[in-house]
């Protein structure tokens, strides 16, 4: 019964996860899940940490997840990134709201779009951190010089998320430079296909804090592994709130599963590009069809139809077994955010809309 809550949990308003709809013969491009599987080594590694019966998930993993840090600065040697300037959690999702309380909860409000991944003022109503919201322009784009107004950190997807929309490595650079005293965290869900990484700029910069998931590119979405990429002391920041609230954040198999995929960079370029490419022919597809599309970075478009209300377009698909995200929310309630899928399903969604629309 609610009277047992405490004040605070009153007062929350949570996070919505994508739908996950348990259908037959589902087309389901509502969660931005990568279409393909992760590459084959990590079915091969967590098996590795299967063998002799399961004998080593009796022992507790690693608390710093060491490996998986070591695995990460390789991967990004040529940024000149150590293992100590990496922070890992359970999906980027934890990393971040780590983050808003290590680095944000501040007097001032921290700054972010007013269009942008609504888990944002989920973790500030959680965590008591004051915020204010800065609009994107008519082109859904993020304007550095509104970001003028003092603040406790800034913080915004990039590509945004759900409009995809990147925002260019020298902008960023410039809004580092701007507010050198606040925080700045670059949350890269989505970079991987089609942006340039930040991760260039951290030893440049004290005040960068990058966060990345395996969710996304390396298609682990089911293993929860995220990561962050800052100077030293913005990861014991991290660190000590971690080890405040879950000494062992990520499981032996996650660990395992994560190194692995970090390893193959073959077929994380294969997946990826595959992704990019199908985006291409479904915005071609959908401009055909009478929709606007913008511009995407990500792996995934949203687009808006010149006549047709997107409820009910949504709707619709739906009834054929076709799931796409709507937000009922003020000035994006016209659009569609479709996950890119696989050819064979972006076909599937485009012969729908075909069929809808005539």
């Amino acid at each position: 019964m609610s009277r047992y809550w405490s004040s605070l949990v009153h007062r929350l308003t949570p996070y919505v996860p994508g739908e996950q709809p348990k259908l037959a013969k589902l087309v389901k491009l509502n969660t931005n899940e990568n279409p393909y599987p992760p590459s084959p080594r990590v079915a091969e590694a967590i098996a590795e940490e299967l063998s002799k019966g399961g004998e080593r998930l009796r022992l507790y993993p690693d608390p710093s997840a060491d490996c998986l840090k070591e695995a990460v600065a390789a991967r990004f040697a040529d940024c000149g990134i150590s293992a100590q300037q990496v922070f890992v959690g359970n999906g980027s999702d934890e990393v971040l709201a780590h983050a808003f309380m290590a680095l944000l909860k501040h007097e001032l409000p921290i700054l972010f779009p007013d269009i942008s991944y609504s888990f944002y003022p989920v973790y500030c109503g959680l965590h008591e951190v004051a915020y204010a919201t800065v609009p994107l322009d008519e082109d859904f784009a993020i304007r550095i010089d509104d970001y003028v107004a003092p603040n406790g950190g800034i913080i915004f997807p990039n590509p945004n998320a759900p409009t995809g929309c990147l925002l260019p490595l020298d902008q960023i650079a410039r809004l580092l430079a701007r507010h050198r005293e606040s925080v700045v965290v670059i949350d890269e869900a989505y970079v991987d296909f089609g942006g340039e990484s930040a991760l260039a700029l951290v030893n440049e910069h004290p005040n960068l804090l990058v966060v990345r998931t395996l969710s996304k590119a390396h298609s682990l979405a089911g293993l929860r592994v995220g990561y962050a990429v800052g100077q030293c002391a913005l990861i014991e920041a991290l660190d000590r709130v971690k080890n405040s609230f879950n000494s062992y954040p990520l499981d032996r198999l996650a660990i395992a599963g994560a190194v692995a995929a970090i390893g193959d960079q073959a077929y994380f370029d294969g997946t990826r590009q595959a992704v990019m490419r199908s985006r291409e022919v479904l915005c071609t597809a959908l401009s055909g069809l009478g929709f606007a599309v913008l511009p995407s970075a990500a792996n995934f478009v949203f687009a808006r139809h010149q006549q047709q209300d997107a409820a009910e377009l949504a709707a619709a698909l739906r009834q054929r077994g076709i799931i796409v995200r709507h937000f009922k929310l003020p000035r994006i309630d016209q659009h569609l955010r479709i996950t890119v899928g696989t050819d064979a399903q972006c076909a599937l969604l485009v012969d729908a809309l075909r069929e809808i629309l005539a």
